[in-house]
């Protein structure tokens, strides 16, 4: 482990506060219906779309803005040699990544379900780990490569992490967007354990990036 290797959580967030709308239901992920829901999570997300590292990333061919959001979008991609998630994001993830995954690194799913690895094309291999986040903390620092690690989400693997005291830092990409409603971050996190200390606040075209340095009692 290298003495300045970070654990880090980096996410959407809409002025409200939710990392993601209300009304999530893995059982009707592509019925028509649902369609609100998705359309809803994609203005949360919309900073990222326009983006030519983003394109770059998903093969969704060239071009692209660049500057503010574009720097932040590639070097959050550079410094993470590993990803950690629970199993809802993943079981949301397996139906709507494309066959390349975007992480291109290993990645941890905390999980009761015992599953032998699932490696993708471009460098994604997903290992579930069913002895908590401690044991999965433990194994992405051996592959991380000297690299950060990055606590994916969703919200309630990222408090676990927060009110553990096992997170260094984290950052929030505030988009100008209103839910009305969710899954909340903020409002799950321990106040008589998690402080938090301004380190960056930048403004940029499409969201306001938001990073803290994370302190637990």
């Amino acid at each position: 482990m290298s003495e300045d290797q970070k654990v880090f959580v980096h996410v959407s967030m809409s002025l409200d506060g939710y990392m993601a709308p209300e009304g999530m239901d893995m059982d009707h992920f592509h019925d028509p219906e649902y369609k609100d829901w998705m359309n809803k999570w994609m203005s949360l997300q919309a900073w990222m779309f326009p983006l030519k590292f983003f394109r770059e990333n998903l093969h969704l061919g060239e071009g692209g803005e660049t500057g503010t959001d574009n720097d932040l979008a590639e070097a959050t991609f550079k410094r993470t040699g590993v990803s950690i998630m629970g199993k809802r994001m993943f079981d949301a993830g397996e139906q709507a990544w494309p066959e390349e995954a975007p992480f291109h690194t290993p990645v941890f799913v905390v999980t009761h379900e015992e599953r032998e690895p699932w490696e993708r094309p471009g460098g994604t291999t997903f290992y579930f780990v069913n002895d908590g986040i401690h044991s999965a903390l433990e194994r992405a620092r051996e592959v991380a490569d000297g690299r950060d690690i990055r606590v994916s989400g969703g919200a309630d693997t990222i408090v676990q992490y927060l009110n553990a005291g096992l997170v260094d830092e984290l950052e929030i990409a505030l988009a100008p967007v209103l839910l009305g409603g969710g899954t909340s971050l903020i409002r799950e996190i321990d106040p008589d354990r998690v402080s938090l200390e301004v380190e960056e606040a930048i403004h940029s075209p499409r969201a306001t990036h938001l990073k803290y340095e994370v302190h637990t009692e």
